[in-house]
């Protein structure tokens, strides 16, 4: 190995990303030593008043909301036949399989004792509790998923007949994921209708398990467009002439989808806040907020996608897809975080602290590294020579 190739890839190795990713991932591990030998209360800001704090607000009712492009991906392609967004089907799957494992795997630092994760599901089933049925479908669709992924995975290493198998069995997990993914992102949502005192009145309603998986929705189609785009440089040289040929028409198709259904949990919510009879609270300073979320995170984008549409300009549908996603991560953090306990006084409210931010870090760069990992060894964003024109 000549000079120049060891210090070009001593170059490659320390980028500004694999730098900063690497003092994350130090951090990270430090804040872990440091969770599971000193408690909660060693790195967490939490108490008796807020027993969830980001890593529940962010790393599991964001992680799983954005994880949501999987199954909308696979079931415009195998559902509903629009065999044209087969490309994206792949990098959706690794994306919501990665989303779902890293929800697992944060929900270790909140609860703790990770050898008694299986109990709830084998052991100790509380069939009465919003939370089983949470869990369960996150463990089945985490295990769907992880099938739906395994055909990449088995042409990587050269395994044609279970691949073979696997594949034979695409519409039956994908109906399957859909089934999961409606019941455990409507359930996350019905968690907070038990605490009705707890909640602002503009963001809780009987209808919140409808709010959430509708809002799902959204979320997926935007983190495919959204994920897309940031992988698209970097990713360059992977993508195949197929998956480059059908990017612009999956961001036309999806923005159209994204726009409707936004423009429907926008009329849901206006729907929902007329039913509770809640307009007096908007002249509120929380009033104010809502309006921000919804006008801005909501009405916006679901127009600058119609607009995108319409003039076929994909940078609009990306900025769309950007300020959706953003939305998601706002509506989450208002209803698990700002408008709940509202009532408090400002001294007993919530504020995370340095340590449950830097895990939520620490789970994000996990991901980044483990989706670029993979995407750069096996056929993700290209279809392997020997399956070509299968799909």
């Amino acid at each position: 190995m000549s000079a120049e190739t060891v210090a070009a890839e001593k170059k490659s190795l320390f980028t500004p990303f694999n730098i900063i990713a690497g003092i994350i991932l130090i951090a990270g591990l430090v804040v872990t030593v440091m969770r599971f030998t000193g408690g909660l209360g060693a790195v967490t800001n939490l108490d008796q008043n807020n027993p969830w704090g980001i890593w529940i607000g962010f790393d599991l009712l964001c992680g799983v909301a954005l994880a949501a492009g999987g199954y909308t991906t696979s079931a415009a392609c195998y559902v509903f036949g629009l065999k044209k967004y087969h490309s994206a089907v792949r990098p959706a799957i690794l994306t919501a399989f990665l989303g779902y494992a890293l929800v697992v795997f944060a929900l270790h630092y909140d609860v703790g004792r990770p050898w008694r994760l299986p109990y709830p599901i084998f052991v100790q089933q509380g069939t009465t509790s919003l939370l089983f049925e949470v869990g369960l479908c996150v463990f089945l669709y985490l295990t769907v998923l992880f099938i739906e992924f395994t055909p990449a995975m088995f042409e990587w290493l050269g395994m044609k007949k279970i691949r073979n198998v696997v594949v034979k069995l695409t519409l039956a997990l994908t109906i399957m994921g859909v089934v999961l993914s409606t019941l455990h992102q409507s359930s996350l949502g019905a968690l907070f209708t038990i605490a009705p005192s707890k909640l602002h009145p503009l963001w809780y309603s009987q209808y919140l398990p409808v709010f959430f998986f509708v809002s799902s929705i959204c979320a997926g189609l935007s983190m495919v467009i959204f994920e897309g785009t940031l992988s698209h440089k970097p990713m360059h040289h992977l993508m195949d002439e197929e998956y480059l040929d059908n990017h612009d028409g999956l961001i036309l198709g999806f923005g159209k989808a994204a726009s409707l259904v936004l423009f429907g949990y926008f009329s849901i919510k206006v729907i929902g806040l007329a039913y509770d009879n809640n307009w007096h609270y908007l002249t509120t300073g929380y009033g104010a907020w809502f309006l921000v979320e919804m006008l801005g995170f909501v009405a916006l984008p679901s127009f600058l996608y119609a607009i995108g549409v319409r003039d076929r300009s994909i940078p609009v549908i990306k900025w769309a897809a950007a300020l959706t996603v953003l939305g998601i991560v706002v509506n989450r953090f208002n209803i698990s975080l700002v408008a709940f306990n509202y009532q408090l006084p400002s001294a007993q409210r919530y504020f995370p602290s340095w340590g449950e931010i830097t895990i939520s870090l620490f789970v994000v760069t996990i991901g980044v590294l483990v989706f670029r990992f993979v995407s750069t060894r096996m056929p993700i964003f290209y279809e392997h020579p020997d399956y070509k024109g299968e799909h």
